[in-house]
C-alpha cells in the first residue's frame, strides 16, 4: 500500500488512539528513537473502547444512531470515538498521521483479523483518500510483553535480576500476570502505570527489535512509522536506514495482518 508523499512536511506528528491506561499515559515514550531523529513526534490524542467483532452493538439503540455523512454499517460509537477524532487530527495539518493501537491479547489473538477489520473500517470512514496516512497496529500480547525483551529495563527499574527472555516475548500469554507473579516473592506489587511508565523509559529498542525472528507485530508498527519519516526530503542524512537496520525491518518477521497497511 503506497502513502501520499507530502514533500513539505519537515516534521511528522503521530496521533495515538490506545486502549489501555498505561498505554495512555506513557506510550509516546516507546518511539523515543524516532524522536531522537528531530524530524517527527508521538502523542496520544484519545483513549478509546478496546472493540470485539463477537459482541456487535445493539444498533437499534439510541447511542449507536448512524452519524450523519458516516457509512451506514459503522457503529455510531466507532465513528465518534474513532472516526471522528482520527479525521480531526489528519485534517488539521498535511503532516499529521494517525495510529490506532490495541492489545493483542486473549480471544483477540484467534479473531486478529476481525478486529483489525473493524478498527479499519472505523478510521476509513470519513478519511476518504486520507485513509493511508492512519494505521492499525497490535501489542502482542499486550505492552508489558516487551518489558521482557530488555530484562535490564525491568531490573533497573524493580530491582530484580532477571536473565534475558528466551524465545518470542509476543508468545507470552500474560505478561503483567507474570511481573506480579515475579514481585509476589519480595512481597512488592506491579504498579502498572507508576511501574510501567519508569520502564518505557528504560527500553532499547534495539534490543527488543534485535532479533529478526521474534516481535513481528511491535516491529510492523515501526515499519509503518518510518516509512512515513522516510518521505522527510533530506531522508539520506538521517539515521532511518540505519535504523531500519538495526530493527530488522527489511530481514525481520512482519505481523501478516497488519503488514498489509505497509
Amino acid at each position: 500500500m503506497s502513502i501520499p508523499s507530502h514533500s513539505s512536511c519537515y516534521f511528522f506528528k503521530f496521533g495515538l488512539l490506545v486502549t489501555g491506561k498505561g498505554e495512555e499515559k506513557y506510550l509516546p515514550q516507546l518511539f523515543r528513537s524516532l524522536e531522537a531523529t528531530g524530524i517527527c513526534s508521538f502523542e496520544v490524542i484519545r483513549k478509546i473502547e478496546q472493540l470485539s467483532p463477537t459482541n456487535p452493538p445493539d444498533r437499534s439503540r439510541t447511542d449507536n444512531r448512524r452519524v450523519v455523512g458516516s457509512p451506514k454499517n459503522i457503529p455510531r460509537k466507532d465513528v465518534e470515538r474513532i472516526s471522528l477524532p482520527a479525521r480531526r487530527y489528519i485534517q488539521s495539518s498535511p503532516c499529521n498521521y494517525v495510529l490506532l493501537i490495541d492489545d493483542l491479547e486473549g480471544r483477540h489473538r484467534d479473531i486478529a483479523e476481525q478486529v483489525f477489520n473493524r478498527y479499519r473500517e472505523a478510521l476509513d470512514a470519513l478519511l476518504s483518500s486520507e485513509r493511508e496516512r492512519a494505521s492499525v497496529h497490535f501489542l502482542a500480547n499486550m505492552l508489558e510483553a516487551y518489558y521482557f525483551a530488555d530484562t535490564q529495563a525491568i531490573n533497573s527499574v524493580l530491582g530484580t535480576s532477571l536473565q534475558e527472555y528466551e524465545g518470542d516475548v509476543e508468545t507470552i500469554s500474560s505478561p503483567k500476570g507474570e511481573l506480579k507473579q515475579i514481585l509476589k516473592q519480595s512481597s512488592r506489587r506491579f504498579r502498572e502505570v507508576e511501574d510501567g511508565g519508569k520502564i518505557i523509559q528504560e527500553l532499547d529498542m534495539t534490543r527488543i527489535l534485535g532479533n529478526p525472528e521474534t516481535c513481528a507485530a511491535l516491529r510492523t508498527l515501526f515499519a509503518w512509522c518510518l516509512k512515513i519519516l522516510k518521505q522527510y526530503p533530506d531522508s539520506n542524512n538521517l539515521n532511518l536506514n540505519d535504523l531500519e537496520k538495526l530493527y530488522h525491518i527489511e530481514d525481520g518477521k512482519l505481523y501478516e495482518i497488519t503488514a498489509s497497511q505497509l
